[in-house]
């Protein structure tokens, strides 16, 4: 993605000026990637919205044209390969590139411990957090290399920095989501970059199951959970010209936890 907008005389909205751009967001319909979804298309993107979900997707599609871009609903996934290719075939026949590709989706579900961990529930885990980006990465980021270039965020947690028990599949998973970063960076460079959102935790929908202290404290540097709208300028800066020399980096978004 060619830097714009750092030339004398050019502006910072410049910088993050997504118009023209094609942006693909896994678990795009609701929390962190709905919120990515609209400041893509706020800033001039047209969107490829993909989760589990056919009608949620559809329902954001609506939003996101009544802001004058176009958006492709498209359900799919992302643990199962087949369904993800249809989805990269779907996005090319529709748009013609992909220039954004946020590899949002995820899974975190508690086990009862490591031991009592099924084959089932581990496979799940790995499969949406780390085969499915791993997937998507792979063949998007070849395409954008071949092509104009592009910008890859695969969206991590603070559970591959600071794993805790009975989280090990999605603390694993993540981890190795962390790595493929550095991964795909270094194979698609230097026309393609590609980063890692380290997010902490954020009052999406998921957080209603919460006990109460949870969503009021965290043990962090700001004291508390982010609004999801707060992972917005970061999104964007990793999606955007703003970056241009960023890639196979880490940015953590958590509030400072420790």
């Amino acid at each position: 993605m060619t830097p714009q907008g750092n030339e004398p005389g050019g502006g910072v909205a410049q910088l993050f000026d997504l118009t023209g751009k094609v942006a693909l967001v896994t678990g795009g319909s609701r929390g962190l990637g709905r919120e990515m979804v609209l400041a893509f298309a706020r800033a001039g993107a047209d969107v490829v919205i993909t989760s589990r979900k056919a009608d949620r997707c559809g329902e954001l599609a609506e939003e996101v044209e009544a802001l004058g871009r176009k958006a492709l609903a498209q359900a799919c996934h992302v643990g199962r390969w087949d369904e993800i290719d249809t989805l990269v075939d779907v996005a090319y026949e529709r748009f013609g590139k992909v220039d954004i590709l946020v590899n949002n989706a995820g899974m975190s579900p508690l086990a009862p411990s490591s031991e009592e961990t099924t084959e089932e529930l581990f496979d799940k885990v790995v499969g949406v957090n780390f085969k499915g980006p791993f997937r998507l990465g792979a063949l998007i980021g070849r395409r954008m290399a071949d092509g104009d270039g592009g910008s890859i965020i695969n969206v991590s947690s603070s559970g591959a920095l600071m794993p805790q028990p009975r989280f090990g599949p999605y603390a694993g998973a993540k981890a190795a989501l962390n790595a493929l970063t550095q991964v795909l960076a270094l194979e698609y460079g230097p026309k393609v970059r590609v980063n890692t959102l380290s997010a902490g935790p954020f009052l999406t929908d998921i957080a209603t199951s919460w006990p109460e202290e949870a969503r009021q404290r965290t043990r962090s540097a700001v004291g508390h959970p982010g609004r999801p709208e707060e992972i917005v300028t970061s999104a964007l800066y990793l999606a955007s010209p703003a970056s241009s020399y960023t890639t196979g980096a880490l940015l953590r978004v958590d509030g400072g936890l420790f």
